[in-house]
């Protein structure tokens, strides 16, 4: 198959597993992929050997006569978080395996999307950045204030910094310092997107370790080349600076569409977005909805909710948790099953009970994380209508962030949902067609980020 053939390879390093995909050139076909869970804990702080272990695992696993005719790679991942190394000792160059190998030296873990560590009060403290792009808990610069603030001697151990991604291209390309497209420094904060450029004085005003920020490039920029032959692909082999992940999931769902298409993705979070106008320039002004760089000077208008395929995994691990202390040990599997089953036969005429599903908050609200319920009585307690209440309840939360209305007035006329929390939950579904009805709905198996990631290495990039 590989025969005369060329390929670019996407990797896309996700809050729970990674996803690499070989693409066909010529058809823009997947031909191969692979994915692998990270188990790099959750939450706060991930192990960066984890994630680049299920990286090797992955790629390892693609037949090499694909690899071996790879003539671009490109990589996407987790946006927002970020990670300290010292460029000698990070990663050793000199092995001769087909692996890249963390070094000896101290690496720190990813501190991920999800730290909460920068409190609303913290937050009030810092500066205001020059952007339209709100700072929040969980954002690169702000985990990086809070270490200036807390621990100090932490980031004079380190010379580099970048999200876990940066983080893949540097050590592939041995480079002595990360490079970062514009996604992921506007996902840092205190970036801003119409100067191009770190809102270096206001930074310097509070003394951050400005040598730490990334030198910042457009989407497709190459960041430089595979320093060693890797599985099969070939040294000098070109890699791309990494991407946002969202960004590369939108990008991929909306490659095979023609009408003017909104991407729903639920996975750990969930994101509802589209690109703007290609003359669209983002308000000042902030909101549930926010303004990302995506692809060709281009933006996505983008509802980022904290709350998704988590707080449905919270719900079924409370489930779990209440077996147990009954003295019955149920796999969660089995109460995933049990639950979908039972929502489908939910009394809708007893459906009364309201949650409101916050449970990690959200970084529109000035309030503490938190989660309700409202209306609870002994007709609407049982396991399928509580369940219902929580998927309607996390769309509900959606459509309140981004509204048909909106998508409507720029033009939408078609929703397409992806992601692995929506794919295989055909209640949730169902919730997304009744509150966005006016909008015709479908799901699509193929908006992976690794996809976007390949598909990014290759021009034209910004369908619809």
């Amino acid at each position: 198959m590989a025969t005369g053939a060329n390929f670019v390879l996407g990797l896309d390093l996700g809050t729970t597993s990674v996803k690499v995909c070989v693409v066909d050139i010529q058809s823009r076909k997947v031909v191969a992929k692979q994915s692998k869970d990270t188990q790099a804990g959750e939450g706060a702080e991930q192990d960066v050997s984890k994630i680049i272990s299920a990286v090797h695992n992955c790629i390892g696993r693609i037949p090499r006569d694909l690899l071996k005719n790879v003539t671009s790679i490109g990589v996407c991942g987790q946006m927002h978080g970020v990670l300290l190394w010292n460029r000698e000792t990070a990663w050793n160059t000199s092995t001769t395996n087909d692996r890249f190998e963390l070094g000896k030296g101290q690496i720190t873990s990813l501190y991920t999307w999800q730290d909460s560590r920068c409190t609303l009060e913290f937050l009030s403290e810092i500066p205001k950045p020059d952007s339209h792009l709100r700072i929040a808990s969980g954002y690169g610069c702000a985990t990086l204030l809070w270490k200036l603030k807390h621990e100090p001697e932490e980031l004079s151990l380190y010379s580099c910094a970048g999200t876990i991604q940066d983080f893949l291209v540097a050590m592939l390309c041995d480079l002595d310092s990360p490079v970062m497209s514009i996604q992921n420094a506007a996902s840092w904060g205190y970036f801003s997107t119409q100067e191009n450029t770190w809102n270096l004085d206001i930074l310097k005003s509070v003394d951050f370790p400005i040598h730490l920020l990334p030198k910042v490039v457009d989407p497709g920029s190459v960041a430089g080349t595979l320093s060693k032959a890797w599985y099969g692909i070939p040294r000098g082999t070109e890699v791309l600076t990494a991407l946002g992940d969202m960004q590369c999931s939108v990008l991929s769902t909306l490659v095979s569409e023609t009408a003017c298409t909104a991407v729903l993705n639920i996975s750990t979070s969930a994101q509802l977005s589209f690109p703007m106008p290609a003359d669209f320039t983002p308000p000042n002004t902030q909101s549930s909805i926010e303004y990302f760089p995506y692809f060709d000077d281009r933006y996505l208008a983008v509802a980022a909710s904290l709350n998704g395929g988590n707080v449905m995994a919270a719900f079924i691990r409370m489930l779990q948790s209440w077996m147990q202390d009954l003295g019955f040990g149920v796999p969660q599997s089995l109460i995933w099953d049990k639950m979908l089953t039972l929502v489908k036969h939910a009394n809708s005429a007893e459906q009364s009970m309201t949650i409101i599903p916050t449970l990690f908050g959200e970084r529109h609200l000035s309030a503490v994380p938190a989660a309700e319920v409202f209306n609870i009585n002994s007709g609407n307690i049982s396991l399928g209508n509580v369940a219902k209440a929580l998927f309607e309840g996390l769309i509900t939360n959606l459509h309140n962030m981004m509204s048909t209305t909106l998508l409507e007035q720029y033009g939408v006329t078609q929703l397409v949902g992806t992601g692995s929390a929506l794919s295989r939950n055909q209640p949730l579904q169902q919730q997304v067609a009744a509150q966005y009805k006016n909008i015709p709905f479908k799901t699509v198996q193929e908006g992976d980020a690794s996809y976007g990631a390949a598909l990014a290495t290759l021009a034209p990039m910004s369908p619809n």
